[in-house]
């Protein structure tokens, strides 16, 4: 039987690694095996952090929101239970838009929320 040699997968394999690796410092961008390690990791961050940006924008629009309904006399928890109670769906990215953007439609939406809560 031949002898099968696998230089063409081989180099294909670290150049495609290599590829990933461009701008890397040092041997990181050189070097199959510092590379492989490098790419690795940046691979499994990128994948984390996907998930991890939207836990990010989340808690960004809830203080964004908080400080915006401090203002106008309401904190934060009240204002989404009045939002509940009221049946108003906003959600926290929008309501954090019209915080920064429309405060005129925020503060409407505030008055919403209390007379949601001063209701029985």
């Amino acid at each position: 039987m031949a002898r099968v040699k696998s230089g063409t997968t081989t180099h294909r394999r670290h150049r495609k690694i290599l590829r990933l690796a461009r701008g890397y410092r040092g041997g990181n961008s050189k070097l199959f095996r510092p590379a492989n390690e490098a790419v690795m990791k940046a691979l499994r961050h990128a994948y984390v952090d996907r998930r991890r940006r939207k836990r990010d924008f989340r808690a960004l629009w809830i203080q964004r929101i908080n400080a915006a309904a401090r203002q106008e006399g309401m904190s934060y928890s009240r204002l989404i239970s009045g939002l509940h109670r009221a049946g108003v769906g906003v959600n926290r990215k929008m309501l954090a838009e019209l915080a920064i953007r429309d405060r005129k439609a925020f503060v409407a939406i505030v008055a919403r929320a209390r007379e949601a809560l001063a209701r029985p």
